[in-house]
């Protein structure tokens, strides 16, 4: 079956926009509950959530495609990029490059997209990157464009997207769509409708050597921002790295079609699934500034060793809760230290137990902090 790219009515896509229609009223409630939350956040606590989420983004998207980057160093260059403090020393290319399209895309979100803000993001992804040729424009290399997995004898290949040759004309085809659906122009698409599509698109033009699916994920991200009239914060790439073989299984299958409804409502419901996620990292974040004002001054260093790096692991916690084990772990104590620390912070309300004996675990009692708000 040829590629949907080789089909005359290519990139004429179709979809059952009424199997849309509910998704996208979902996603404008749950847009309003994100700004109802954040408001809760005080101006100072905000610009530290705001690079938490960017940064969470910005690792996530980059896992994705198989790059680990240092948390704390893409944070600190964030900062950096924000006007927010000076970055550390070691960050490395990939964790600034990454850092500076985050902050392109979100401040400048509202601007029309064209070839070379795309570009501009490549080059700042791929910057110190020596095994990639054409950094900051287009592909130029004439064999296939293919996504293939497996060894030589028995490849697989997931996408060939179109030759070099077609891709400036193809792009300014798709950066022309893209603009021309924006919000109040002549082809306005819903919020969606348009994130989903444009990824699809691109993914399947494959502009670039590397870095596509980065791109993509931020256009994706840009159509999301322009409908809501700012940025959108959401967990889009947090959602997807949990579930990536299913986000690489929905693209390949809508990629020699032009009907997507599949691809379309699979992207709207992780989409969802992401807003979710960040309304409950804002609460969680809301619920941990109301925690350490409950408890200032109230725990030892030990105590607040261990709390911090609870908080750390976000709103999954420690997997199954903190054993007495961990805390031994991580505060360097012994076996009877660590037993009156934990009985002291289940006594002061800090912690809740759960299970007896060897089954005993500890979550931190964020519930009460939020109700005596």
């Amino acid at each position: 079956m040829p590629w949907n790219w080789e089909q005359p009515d290519w990139p004429n896509f179709s979809y059952d926009s009424e199997v849309l229609a509910p998704l996208e009223r979902e996603f404008l409630l749950r847009s309003g509950e994100f700004i109802g939350a954040y408001k809760h956040v005080g101006p100072d606590d905000q610009e530290i959530l705001k690079i938490e989420l960017i940064s969470e983004e910005a690792v996530k998207t980059s896992e994705i495609e198989g790059e680990i980057l240092n948390r704390n160093s893409v944070q600190s260059s964030l900062r950096q990029q924000l006007g927010l403090g000076v970055e550390q020393p070691g960050v490395k290319p990939a964790e600034r490059g990454i850092s500076q399209m985050m902050v392109d895309l979100y401040q400048n979100f509202a601007a029309p997209l064209d070839g070379k803000t795309l570009c501009a993001w490549h080059q700042m992804l791929m910057s110190g990157d020596k095994s990639i040729q054409d950094i900051g424009r287009y592909r130029r290399h004439a064999e296939p464009m293919q996504v293939v997995s497996g060894p030589d004898y028995k490849r697989t290949i997931h996408l060939e997207a179109p030759p070099s040759a077609r891709v400036p004309d193809e792009m300014e085809r798709f950066i022309a769509w893209f603009n021309a659906t924006a919000p109040d122009q002549k082809d306005e698409l819903a919020a969606l409708t348009r994130a989903a599509r444009a990824h699809l698109q691109f993914e399947c033009i494959h502009p670039f050597a590397d870095g596509n699916g980065r791109i993509g994920r931020a256009i994706s991200e840009k159509a999301l921002a322009q409908t809501l009239g700012q940025p959108s914060l959401i967990a889009l790439a947090y959602t997807i790295e949990h579930n990536r073989n299913d986000y690489y299984a929905a693209l390949e299958r809508n990629n020699k079609d032009l009907e997507i409804t599949d691809w379309m409502t699979y992207f709207a419901k992780t989409v969802l699934e992401a807003q979710a996620t960040t309304i409950k990292r804002v609460e969680f974040y809301v619920a941990k500034a109301k925690f350490y004002e409950r408890f200032r001054g109230k725990f030892n260093e030990r105590q607040d060793k261990v709390i911090a790096r609870m908080f750390r692991e976000g709103i999954d916690g420690f997997k199954g809760g903190l054993s007495a084990e961990n805390y031994i772990t991580i505060a360097r104590t012994s076996r009877a230290t660590a037993t009156r620390d934990l009985q002291d912070l289940v006594e002061r309300g800090a912690f809740r137990r759960t299970g007896e004996l060897r089954h005993t675990r500890y979550f931190l009692n964020l519930a009460e902090s939020m109700a005596r708000e």
